[in-house]
This record gives C-alpha cells, sequence and structure tokens, in this order.
C-alpha cells in the first residue's frame, strides 16, 4: 500500500514564512482586514505587518541572530503578531504550553536554550499563572507585551512605520529550509521533545492543505480558530492557512468557553471551524438552534470524531465535519477528508506530495506501523539531555507511531496508537475499539481505556467513564450483539468526574493510565 500519485509543486513553499506573509499582502491587498481577536478588534495586513516590524525591532534588541524566544499566549493578535515580530527579525519562536505545568515548561526551555519567554500581564491574571510565573522566573526571564510597548522607541517606531512599504530594508531573508518554529510533545511519555520545522514546513503544509482541497474555500470564508496556538492544528491549519491565503480569521483564545464559542460563531458569521471532536460535541450541546448552522464545515483533527458526533451535529445544523490526521513533526496535517470525498471512519487521502509506508506489525492484520515523508516534515528533534542539538530523522522519514490501514482509494483508517494496544489472548486489542464501542452504549458521556498488566493474561484493559450508571454487563451485551471480540471487554470499569484533557483538547494518556492504575490499585 502506497501513497496516491499526487505532486506538489515544492517551488510555492521555498520562502519564509514573513515572505509569505508579505506576498498574501500584496495578492489580497493591504486594507484587507485579515484578523478579529476576542475582543472584537480587527487588524488588517498592514496593521498586522506594521505591528511586527515595531514590536520585533523592540523584541529582539541585544539578542542574538536565531536565538530561540518562548512565546506564552493565548491564541489572539499578540500570540501571531509576536510570532511574525521573531521571525521578520530572523529569531525562532517557541510556542510554549502553559497548561503543561512548570517541570515540562523548564524541560522544554532547557532543550530549546530558551531563557526569554513573552507573555502579557493581563493574559497571567486572567488565566490564574502567577503561580506558574513564579516558579519559572527565577530561570527564565519574562518579557511582557505591554510593558514593551509603553518603551516602544522612536527607531523601533520608525521601522514600524516604513516596514510595511520598504520591508527588504528591515527583515531578515531567512533561509526557507532554517528553522521557522519550534513546538512541544505533550510529555505525557517523558519530558517533552522540541519539534524543530521550518519556514518551507510551515508554507508547504499550508499549500499541501489548499491543493488537497481545492474549490472548497473561498476569499469569503471566515475561519474560526478556538485552538491553541502552541499546538500546530491550531498554529497551521487555524492561524496560517487564512493568513498565507487571504480568509479571515476569527482567534478565540481558549477553546474551553463553551458556552460562548457558539455565540461568537454566529456573530462573526464564521463558515469554516477548526476543532477537535471532545470540543465539538460540547459547543454543538450548548449552541441554540441555530448558532453553527453559519458553517460551511467543521474541520477536526487531534483525535478521532467520534459516529455520535457527526450525526448530532449534521442533523441539528446540517454541518458536515472533515475529519484530518496529523503529527507536530508534520507541520502538521498529513492527510484529511475532502468535500467530494469524505468518508466516515477515514482520515481522508495524504495531501499532496506525501508518501506514506507502513510496517508490519505482529498480531495486527491488514494495517501497519505508518511514516511518512514529504515536504512539511519536520528538521529534527531537540531534547532537554542533549539541549540545542538538532537530531534529525532518519532519510527524511516520521515515524508516527500509529498503527495505520489504507484502502484501494487511498483513504486512511487510524488503528490506533502503538502503545495504545493490549496484547490479550495473543491477540492485539485497540484501545480506540474499546473507546468508541464504550461510546455507542453510553453517548452521552466521555470514556478513556488504559492497559495494565495482568498476572494471567499478561495484559488487562482498565476503562474509565463519566456514566454513573456505567454497568460492564452492558457493555458485554453490546459487545455479543454487534460482533466484538470479547478479547476488547474492559475487565473493570471505573466512574470518573472528567476523563483527563491535555490543553490541546488530546486524551491525557499519560494521566489516564495513573487514574486507572489508581483505581485498580484501590478496587
Amino acid at each position: 500500500m502506497s501513497n496516491l500519485d499526487v505532486s506538489f509543486d515544492i517551488r510555492k513553499a521555498q520562502k519564509n514564512i514573513f515572505g509569505a506573509l508579505l506576498d498574501a499582502r500584496s495578492k489580497v491587498g493591504g486594507k484587507k482586514i485579515i484578523i478579529e481577536d476576542s475582543d472584537g478588534r480587527q487588524l488588517s495586513y498592514t496593521e498586522i505587518v506594521r505591528a511586527s516590524f515595531a514590536l520585533g525591532s523592540a523584541l529582539t534588541k541585544g539578542r542574538m541572530k536565531e536565538e530561540t524566544m518562548g512565546i506564552m499566549l493565548p491564541t489572539g493578535a499578540g500570540s501571531i503578531i509576536s510570532f511574525f515580530s521573531l521571525n521578520a527579525y530572523g529569531r525562532i519562536p517557541a510556542m510554549l504550553n502553559f497548561t503543561a505545568g512548570s517541570a515540562n515548561i523548564k524541560a522544554a526551555c532547557k532543550a530549546a536554550n530558551i531563557t526569554n519567554i513573552i507573555t502579557a500581564h493581563q493574559f497571567v491574571e486572567k488565566a490564574n499563572l502567577k503561580n506558574l510565573v513564579d516558579e519559572l522566573k527565577n530561570e527564565l526571564n519574562f518579557i511582557y507585551l505591554e510593558d514593551v510597548r509603553e518603551s516602544l522607541t522612536f527607531m523601533d517606531k520608525i521601522k514600524g512605520g516604513l516596514g510595511p512599504f520598504i520591508p527588504w530594508l528591515f527583515r531578515s531573508q531567512a533561509h526557507w529550509d532554517s528553522p521557522a518554529v519550534t513546538l512541544f510533545t505533550s510529555g505525557t511519555e517523558g519530558s517533552p521533545k522540541g519539534v524543530v520545522l521550518s519556514h518551507a514546513n510551515l508554507v508547504s503544509n499550508v499549500f499541501q492543505i489548499i491543493q488537497h482541497v481545492e474549490g472548497m474555500l473561498t476569499p469569503k470564508d471566515i475561519m474560526y480558530n478556538p485552538l491553541p496556538t502552541f499546538h500546530c492544528f491550531g498554529l497551521t491549519a487555524g492561524v496560517m492557512i487564512g493568513l498565507l491565503t487571504g480568509m479571515k480569521v476569527v482567534l478565540h483564545p481558549s477553546p474551553l468557553q463553551v458556552k460562548e464559542i457558539p455565540k461568537r460563531i454566529a456573530d462573526t458569521k464564521a463558515t469554516i471551524l477548526f476543532a477537535t471532536d471532545t470540543f465539538l460535541n460540547q459547543y454543538a450541546r450548548a449552541s441554540g438552534n441555530e448558532e453553527l448552522s453559519c458553517l460551511r464545515y467543521v474541520v477536526c483533527g487531534a483525535e478521532s470524531v467520534k459516529k455520535e458526533t457527526r450525526d448530532f451535529v449534521k442533523k441539528k445544523f446540517n454541518v458536515d465535519i472533515l475529519e484530518g490526521y496529523g503529527a507536530t513533526e508534520a507541520a502538521p496535517v498529513l492527510a484529511v477528508n475532502q468535500p467530494d470525498f469524505n468518508r466516515p471512519g477515514t482520515v481522508g487521502r495524504p495531501l499532496p506530495g506525501i508518501v506514506v509506508e507502513f510496517e508490519p506489525v505482529d498480531g495486527i492484520v491488514g494495517a501497519g506501523r505508518m511514516k511518512a515523508k514529504g515536504p512539511n516534515v519536520m528538521l529534527g528533534y531537540l531534547s532537554e539531555d542533549d539541549p540545542m542539538v538538532l537530531k534529525p530523522i532518519e532519510d527524511g522519514w516520521h515515524d508516527t507511531g500509529d498503527v495505520v490501514s489504507q484502502d484501494e482509494d487511498g483513504a486512511l483508517t487510524i488503528r490506533g496508537r502503538i502503545k495504545r494496544f493490549a496484547k490479550i489472548g495473543g491477540e492485539m486489542v485497540s484501545l480506540a475499539v474499546v473507546e468508541n464501542c464504550a461510546q455507542s452504549v453510553w453517548p452521552e458521556h466521555n470514556h478513556a481505556a488504559a492497559v495494565l498488566p495482568d498476572p494471567r493474561k499478561g495484559e488487562q484493559i482498565i476503562l474509565l467513564t463519566t456514566n454513573d450508571n456505567a454497568d460492564r454487563m452492558d457493555l458485554l451485551h453490546w459487545f455479543q450483539n454487534h460482533g466484538v471480540s470479547e478479547l476488547s471487554l474492559p475487565r473493570k470499569v471505573f466512574k470518573v468526574d472528567e476523563i483527563p484533557l491535555l490543553g490541546s483538547g488530546k486524551m491525557d494518556i499519560g494521566s489516564v493510565q495513573k487514574l486507572a492504575a489508581d483505581r485498580i490499585k484501590t478496587a
């Protein structure tokens, strides 16, 4: 099995990310409103470029070329302008996950040799991050945007004023194959690793997506992005697609504002929403009957889309979900369903220019461990153990760690993480299948499966659920009626108040494992 032969012209991506922003501005016009922030403030291309030159001039003074600087901000104009400010002057932004805890942030900063973090007083106060900052400030220097704006010099303002007209005089001419951003893995399976993406990785992924969904998007589309920019889905799909192609992007600071987001989608008349299954389900249930009806599509990633979510959104709002798949290491999108090729249960075909291979996995038939190669695949990893030493991947292939099958039309189906299979009775059982079955039995609740050692069968499956009345026998009857192997039946079912999630909306697998282990000890 291999990828469809769909070519991608890499020359489209041979530019740095700030240059791509300038190109988009030239194409659609500097007066075009391209960002709407959470407070309703609207920014044009020229305003973003002007702010990037002025702010970047101040932020980068006395700091070495190609220095990596942290950005710890919510999804909003401040985060995006900070990102472009650093890139404009040849520094590398590192998007920090402020929900990860002080230990993981320190590990991330050590890996990327980060000593300075850009944030904002207002954000620290509103997000209750004062204790986190206090834990970090002895080792890291915090730069507050409000303070920087107050201290802009005459020269900073001159650069901001002239930058939109003669950008070549001030901006860095970073090579397209040099680092553009550092993002970090979740750290649930050890210290977070830094993922270094080049300018070409980001720009490639934007134009691969545009080519893949040709005809779906129009200049009149309005994209709504509540996903964090420290997650690559929120940064590339949620922001860069719009900014580099001329489609307005509405930014929202947190995906957790479940009641506010549907109202704002309706108010802004957004047509494309980026979300995860978990968040979309919550928005749909909190929404009035018409609030999401302005949407043409919802693009979901980061976790599999449940049938119940898809059916509910379609019935209530007549909106189709396009499910995709990616990895931070691929900037991030590897595959996505298309409007004219939308197969529920799959994540669609690979994007143009991406080649996939499948390594056999013992005990699994018809699928394999997927590797991917393409112009969007990262430069390499950074680790806490060997700070600032970029470790490239072998021959440009990224090992996704996912077990995947591909059908005759090229569509990919994710069977599960290789680490999320249990070996029971000599067979491999996917924890994702267990969770999907539980979702079918108890669709109004959330569920997570974990695998723990078993003295008799080698491993056992434990199910955590938010359903107060969950009964293992209900699952057994459903398995028997639907032909699901009883090897997949959880040994124990435990009620929990909530399923642990990461800031990106993904399940926190490490916390789920720990919670299951704690429950089994006290059972």
